[in-house]
């Protein structure tokens, strides 16, 4: 899972992928989420209590722009990490390559809109995620994985463009056994209201609920919005959350443009309206049963556990990726 969470927040920035032929073989990107997003309040009678404007950045030919966690709020629900990838364009014989990396106590959701990715795992699975399938990986008690543009996609143009998440795990499961699911997009649930289109990735919405297996209660949308139409948000979850990803939206007359994180006011239920056609994530669930520190790639409740698992990935004691001898070092 890409990643570079904030030192604000216990943590330590750490980003690796290869976006071209040798001889640019990794690039380590340093950011402060304060510089890198900006948020707002809006008024106390609006449906939406907080936006984040996440700034999309260059990191050598990727495009990148995190939306969760930052400075005024960490998490929505049990997401407690979300990044909007892309859309990147490769030349023949680019891609990216983030080499084999730890995490512990949370789940990886990747979930694309175009391109492919080959993720292999210490579990042994190797598994090639395309448009609208969902990998679900359990960290639990510890996982190392990798992320990279197939080699069959290298041989000609490609291009890279999804949504990737952390949910963390509730207390009594940080620990669980590690493990991968993945979900072909022809067996997630898919809904209409009205002109709306609506993939259920995880969770339970709309008087539905999707196959994937989750260890909190969540609801990951995935909406398409065709422009003059109208989704109503009757999501009965404690924390939610819309993101445009593309076009542009009202939230009861509030105006959202592409790039923007909108969360919920409580217990409010305000009506999407699409001024574009567009293509929104909706997501959230219960709130988190306490705090949780990130450092790195590792989320836990315990900053002695996650010191543990630093001083597990220095010593080589997590299991090993097999067919990826790759490594990424522990930050120091």
């Amino acid at each position: 899972m890409l990643s570079y969470p904030s030192p604000r927040f216990d943590c330590r920035v750490w980003r690796d992928h290869i976006v071209a032929p040798p001889p640019w073989r990794c690039l380590f990107a340093w950011f402060k989420v304060a510089a890198f997003l900006g948020a707002s309040d809006i008024a106390s009678n609006s449906a939406i209590q907080l936006t984040i404007q996440a700034n999309r950045r260059d990191l050598g030919g990727f495009e990148v722009a995190r939306l969760l966690p930052q400075p005024q709020r960490r998490t929505v629900g049990p997401f407690i990490f979300l990044d909007h990838m892309g859309p990147a364009e490769f030349p023949p014989g680019a891609g990216i390559d983030v080499r084999p990396h730890p995490h512990i106590g949370l789940a990886t959701v990747t979930y694309l809109f175009a391109g492919e990715i080959e993720h292999r795992d210490s579990l042994g699975v190797v598994q090639t995620i395309q448009p609208g399938d969902v990998n679900w990986m359990t960290a639990g008690r510890g996982i190392v994985h990798s992320e990279r543009t197939p080699r069959r996609a290298r041989a000609k143009a490609s291009r890279l463009h999804g949504m990737q998440s952390w949910v963390a795990l509730p207390r009594d499961h940080e620990e669980v056994v590690p493990s991968f699911y993945h979900h072909p997009a022809s067996v997630l649930p898919k809904l209409t209201r009205g002109d709306v289109t609506i993939t259920l990735i995880a969770g339970a919405a709309f008087d539905a609920e999707s196959p994937v297996n989750t260890y909190s209660p969540l609801f990951y949308c995935d909406a398409q919005l065709p422009q003059g139409s109208e989704l109503p948000l009757e999501i009965d979850h404690e924390e939610r959350a819309v993101y445009v990803a593309s076009g542009g939206v009202r939230l009861d007359g509030e105006a959202l443009r592409p790039g923007t994180l909108a969360i919920l006011a409580d217990r409010s239920s305000p009506t999407l309206r699409a001024h574009a056609d567009s293509h929104v994530m909706l997501l959230g669930g219960a709130a988190l049963d306490g705090e949780r520190h990130i450092w790195w790639n590792f989320v836990s409740s315990s900053k002695s556990r996650i010191e543990r698992a630093k001083q597990q990935w220095r010593n080589d004691q997590f299991d090993r990726v097999p067919g990826d001898s790759e490594f990424i070092p522990l930050p120091e």
